[in-house]
């Protein structure tokens, strides 16, 4: 996955966007780790900025699917 694909969320989603960059962020996943939030434990893992429209969102790369190289 890089900068330029178009891609969308794994799960039932039809909205494509475009990927325009690769950033690392903490994600606290609560199904795995519970509710209770301790950041230190999480490393950053990888996360990509996907533009839909005028809107630009920051997404785990683990929740999203290339559609289009």
């Amino acid at each position: 996955m890089k900068a330029g694909d178009l891609v969308r969320l794994k799960k039932g989603s039809t909205r494509v966007g475009v990927m325009v960059d690769t950033i690392q962020k903490k994600c606290w996943r609560t199904h795995a780790l519970g509710v209770k939030i301790n950041w230190d434990i999480v490393e950053p893992e990888p996360h990509a900025v996907v533009m839909f429209g005028d809107d630009f969102l920051n997404i785990p790369t683990v929740d999203l699917e290339v559609v289009k190289k």
